[in-house]
């Protein structure tokens, strides 16, 4: 149901907060069969919801919206195909609600455990991703919650037909459509109106760039889960680059970790590259620069790369501890693993990796640095909902409460104590 001049944002929380009621009880069975009809809606009615994304694409080159935001906002039948099937993904996923932990038996004679429950409520907001709204209403509806979704100006008439399909399924199965509601009124008024309903909504995620995250921190009243944002960091240690196999992995990983989807959150950043790898900087950065990606180098990197014929731009500070989300990226020589650690402590939060061979190095790694995921030998692209085995994600929380990562199935839960008598009563 969209937002009209007679249904105010509070009218939709109202109706959210009564479906949170039907989904809570839902048996897994049925859950996942809303899901399964979801995937099915979001196929027949393919030719409506392309139509619909054309004209936001076509809207968003007009108004000269860039290229990353208009890569993440365009669909076609491939990428619909894929969302359906990430849909039918997460209607397989285990179910977290109604894990129990084990019952005790107090002293006192009571028995207590906990019960894993929904959030009840959520709000996400989002900008110019088509799929989060399907992303986040089918991770929303299997952990049993209602959503209201505000995607971007930009996502208007793509977001409209996705929520008539999924409405379309929930029909079909009974349940309630104010499950999943779009805010189709772009106003900042509106979402200044759904920030700040404490009383209805039980969490705020918002999905994008550090302004839209500042914006609903500094402004709502609802607890705000923050992720999405952070500099992503890569440490080549000198023990990686040994063999030439090794010094392959690491410009494959590199290449990977920069281009394989450079508007993502887990795209690196910044290559932190230790003293003794310098030599092999040049095989590894390579085929970076071939494939497009503009290098900004300190200056003990520039030399080597030049003498290889390597053509990179002196970097300067503001180049550090920048999210480029583009075919961008920094370089900096670190002495080794410590001046690493400390730079990314500096910088970093979202994920951090270390390419090395010496084990006493990545568990060093491991655990001094405090980020959302930090990986061993690996790109930081697997930073993911769907990569890590949990289907798909709402978003990547950069903080420490109450999820931390890819946000899945249980971080849209929560718990509560169950306590059982026979007529106690506290002395």
């Amino acid at each position: 149901m969209a937002v009209s001049s007679s249904s105010s944002i509070r009218d939709l929380a109202v109706r959210a907060k009564q479906a949170a009621r039907t989904l809570r009880s839902l048996p897994t069975a049925q859950k996942a069969e809303a899901l399964r009809a979801i995937a099915a809606q979001l196929r027949l009615q393919q030719d409506i919801i392309l139509a619909a994304n054309a004209r936001d694409v076509q809207a968003a080159l007009a108004a000269g919206l860039p290229g990353h935001m208009v890569d993440r906002l365009r669909l076609d039948a491939r990428a619909l195909e894929g969302i359906a099937s990430d849909v039918e993904a997460v209607s397989r996923l285990p179910d977290p609600v109604g894990e129990s932990s084990a019952a005790r038996t107090l002293p006192s004679g009571i028995t207590v455990r906990q019960v894993r429950v929904p959030l009840g409520v959520l709000g996400v907001i989002y900008e110019s991703r088509p799929n989060v709204t399907v992303d986040t209403a089918t991770l929303a509806l299997m952990s049993g919650n209602a959503v209201i979704l505000r995607g971007g100006k930009e996502t208007v008439h793509s977001n409209a037909a996705l929520e008539e399909a999924i409405h379309a399924a929930l029909h079909a199965q009974n349940l309630p459509a104010e499950a999943v509601q779009v805010i189709r009124d772009p106003a900042r008024e509106r979402m200044l109106e759904l920030l700040r309903l404490d009383d209805l909504v039980d969490a705020i995620i918002p999905r994008g760039g550090a302004g839209l995250h500042r914006f609903c921190v500094e402004n709502a009243t609802v607890p705000v889960i923050v992720g999405g944002i952070g500099v992503v960091h890569l440490y080549l240690d000198g023990s990686f680059v040994q063999h030439g196999s090794d010094v392959q992995k690491a410009a494959d990983i590199v290449l990977n970790a920069k281009t394989q989807k450079p508007s993502a959150c887990n795209a690196l950043d910044t290559l932190l590259v230790g003293r003794a790898a310098l030599p092999k900087l040049p095989e590894v950065v390579r085929p970076l620069l071939q494939a497009g990606v503009t290098l900004k180098a300190d200056a003990e990197s520039l030399a080597p790369l030049a003498q290889a014929g390597l053509d990179a731009q002196p970097a300067s500070d503001a180049d550090y501890g920048t999210e480029f989300l583009a075919l961008t990226a920094s370089l900096k020589v670190v002495e080794g693993l410590e001046e690493a650690l400390d730079f990314i402590a500096e910088h970093g939060g979202h994920t951090d990796v270390i390419l090395t061979r010496d084990d006493a190095q990545a568990a060093r790694f491991m655990q001094d640095v405090d980020s959302a995921a930090v990986m061993v030998n690996a790109s930081p692209r697997f930073n993911d909902g769907g990569q890590l085995g949990l289907g798909a994600e709402v978003a990547i929380s950069t903080q420490k409460l109450h999820a931390r990562g890819p946000m899945g199935l249980r971080e849209l839960t929560t718990s509560k104590w169950v306590v059982q008598g026979d007529g106690q009563v506290r002395s």
